[in-house]
């Protein structure tokens, strides 16, 4: 039987970067999901092409969180199976260049990160930057569109939500979150994910240890805030899900608290319908 993956990108042919052999740029889980939501996670992998020659980097750098986001992306894959639910999963390091960031922006294609030098990033013409982008960040970027596409239906819309995980210890500072909920200027998924996991007596990030609101971040706003989804992205500290026993509990909690959230009918209308919209407030940075 072919993988879900397989049958999405069938039409897919390695071009640019890519060799015969390596994986297309994304991963899709659950295809044929009837959830009226889509999952993203923007890091799920560490995966480099040969062409790129790992970037000059030993394979220590690359097990480290500058490379991907550990533990996520199989706390995404359980999630799309419990709550029947697509998911969308990148297949390449962030390193590499990173999709949750905009495009000509220092932080596309990190020179350094967290202090380690990424020696196969620097210095790149123009033409090796739009090679990356062409092979990774457009059709990572297509197969998420895609995936929200087919699940409109007339005026109803698909709910958004974003997983990400971070680092215990950034540049020597301890970060007490358990786990972390970014959002802009839709309430409507945060605050009730918020609420309902502290609940659970989680130490839970509004807006930390990163922010939704102050333009870091892209793919969240991209496919959520301007398309009027309701959207919500997830941050879970990764010595929390660095072992299948944590990712396992994580997607389990995840699970129990999206679905009591995700029953709310009104995540399901543009947000500009919603009585909450004020559009003189709106953030237009975007």
């Amino acid at each position: 039987m072919p993988s879900d993956n397989a049958i999405f990108v069938e039409s897919f042919s390695p071009r640019g970067l890519l060799a015969a052999d390596e994986p297309a740029p994304f991963e899709i889980c659950n295809r044929e999901g009837k959830t009226p939501l889509v999952l993203t996670c923007d890091h799920a992998s560490a995966f480099i092409p040969r062409r790129l020659q790992s970037l000059g980097l030993d394979e220590a750098a690359m097990a480290r969180h500058i490379a991907w986001d550990i533990g996520i992306a199989d706390v995404t894959r359980h999630l799309a199976r419990r709550l029947d639910a697509v998911a969308v999963l990148s297949n390449f390091s962030r390193l590499v260049i990173d999709p949750n960031r905009q495009l000509g922006t220092p932080s596309s294609i990190v020179e350094v990160s967290d202090g380690v030098t990424i020696p196969g990033n620097r210095d790149l013409s123009q033409e090796a930057i739009d090679l990356r982008v062409e092979t990774f960040f457009k059709p990572y970027h297509e197969a998420v569109r895609q995936a929200i596409e087919t699940r409109l239906s007339g005026e109803t819309l698909p709910a958004l939500i974003a997983m990400h995980s971070f680092t215990p210890l950034m540049e020597g500072v301890q970060r007490p979150w358990q786990i972390g909920v970014l959002w802009n200027r839709d309430p409507r998924l945060p605050l009730p994910l918020i609420e309902k996991l502290r609940r659970h007596g989680l130490t839970v990030g509004d807006n930390e240890p990163y922010s939704g609101r102050d333009g870091h971040g892209y793919s969240q706003h991209r496919h959520g805030d301007e398309r009027g989804l309701a959207n919500a992205l997830i941050e879970v500290r990764q010595d929390l899900i660095d072992t299948h026993q944590g990712g396992e509990h994580w997607s389990a909690l995840l699970a129990s608290v999206f679905t009591e959230v995700l029953r709310e009918p009104g995540l399901y209308r543009p947000w500009s319908d919603h009585p909450g919209f004020n559009a003189t407030g709106a953030d237009q940075s975007r």
